[in-house]
C-alpha cells in the first residue's frame, strides 16, 4: 500500500477520478435501492449521481491534457489509512436515513481529500481544478438540501413515512409479536404445570428455561424459513428469524425469572403477575401496530394465555 503524502500529481489526479466513479455509482445503487419505496429521495441521490460524473470527467480532461490518455489505477484500498467504502450489498435494506447519513459523510470525506490534494499540487491549473472541487462536494450537501426542499412535498414526506412504517411493522414489529406471543402463552403450560406438580421453584425454572429457549430457536427458524420476504415485502429472512426467536425467549423467560425465588407461593403468585403484564403487553401492540380494537384485542389475549394458564395448574395440580 502506498501513503498519500508519496503520490505524483498524476497518480493524486488517478485516484480522484476513481475516487469520483466510485462514488457517483454508488450514490446511483442507493437511488435504485430508494426509488420504490422512497422514489423522492431515490430522484436527489440520482442527481447526485450524475453531479458526481461532471466532476469525473473534469478530472479525465484534466489529466488527459497534463499526462496522456492511459489513467493508472489506483484506488481507495491501494492507499493506507484511507477510508474505505462499504458494498451497497452490505448495508440492504436500505434505510432512508441511513443513507442520507451515508451520502453526507461521503461528501465530507471527498471535500477533505480534495483539499488535502490540492495543498499538495505544485501545478496552478491541478491545484485550481482540485479546491473547485473541494467547494462543489461542500455544496453538495447545500444541493441536497435544495433538492429535498423542492422535491419533498408534504404529500411526498408522508408517503415515505408511511412507506418507512409499513416495513417497520412487516420486520420488526410482526415477527416480534408472533414470538412474544408464543414464548408468553405457549410456555405457561409447562412452567405452571411443572410448579403444581412438584412445589419446588427451582424444577419450574429449569422447565421454563428450557421451554422458552426451545421455543425460541423453533419459532426463529420456523419464522426464517417460512418467506424469503421479496414478495411480501417482510424483509432479510434472518433479521426477521432473530427478532422472532428473540421474542419468544423473552415472552417465556418473563414469568419464569420468578421461580428463582425459593418460596413457591411468593414465586408463583408473581409469576401470574408478570403474566398478566406479558398478556397486556401483547394486547398494546396488537393495538398500537396492527389496528386492533382495543377491548376485543386485550379479551382476546387475556382468553387465550388464561386458558393455557389454567390448563398448565390443573395438570400439575392432578
Amino acid at each position: 500500500m502506498r501513503k498519500f503524502d508519496d503520490l505524483s500529481e498524476r497518480e493524486i489526479l488517478a485516484l480522484a477520478i476513481a475516487n469520483e466513479e466510485e462514488d457517483g455509482r454508488i450514490y446511483a445503487d442507493f437511488a435504485d435501492g430508494l426509488r420504490e419505496g422512497y422514489p423522492t429521495s431515490g430522484q436527489v441521490l440520482a442527481d447526485m449521481a450524475a453531479e458526481e460524473n461532471v466532476h469525473r470527467r473534469r478530472l479525465i480532461d484534466l489529466f488527459a491534457a497534463k499526462f496522456g490518455e492511459h489513467i493508472p489505477l489506483i484506488r481507495r484500498q491501494d492507499i493506507r489509512g484511507y477510508i474505505q467504502r462499504k458494498p451497497i450489498w452490505q448495508l440492504r435494506p436500505l434505510g432512508v436515513e441511513a443513507v442520507r447519513t451515508r451520502a453526507r459523510e461521503m461528501e465530507q470525506d471527498a471535500a477533505r481529500f480534495y483539499r488535502l490534494a490540492a495543498e499538495r499540487s505544485t501545478d496552478a491549473g491541478i491545484r485550481k481544478l482540485l479546491g473547485d472541487l473541494a467547494e462543489a462536494e461542500v455544496k453538495h450537501d447545500h444541493m441536497a438540501a435544495d433538492l429535498e426542499a423542492k422535491l419533498m412535498t408534504p404529500e411526498a414526506r408522508h408517503a415515505e413515512a408511511e412507506h418507512a412504517r409499513r416495513r417497520f411493522i412487516l420486520q420488526i414489529i410482526q415477527p416480534g409479536l408472533v414470538g412474544l406471543m408464543d414464548g408468553s402463552v405457549s410456555t405457561l403450560a409447562p412452567v405452571f404445570a411443572a410448579a403444581f406438580a412438584t412445589h419446588n421453584p427451582w424444577n419450574a425454572f429449569l422447565v421454563g428455561i428450557a421451554a422458552s429457549i426451545g421455543a425460541g430457536i423453533s419459532m426463529g427458524f420456523a419464522e426464517a424459513l417460512a418467506d424469503d420476504g421479496k414478495l411480501s415485502g417482510r424483509g432479510a429472512p434472518l433479521l426477521r428469524g432473530v427478532v422472532c426467536g428473540l421474542m419468544t425467549i423473552a415472552g417465556g423467560i418473563g414469568h419464569t425469572l420468578p421461580y428463582l425465588i425459593p418460596y413457591f407461593v411468593t414465586a408463583t403468585a408473581i409469576a401470574v403477575v408478570v403474566v398478566a403484564i406479558e398478556l397486556a403487553v401483547i394486547a398494546w401492540i396488537q393495538w398500537r401496530y396492527m389496528d386492533a380494537p382495543p377491548l376485543s384485542a386485550a379479551a382476546k389475549v387475556m382468553l387465550g394465555g388464561g386458558l393455557v394458564l389454567a390448563a398448565g395448574i390443573l395438570i400439575g395440580s392432578s
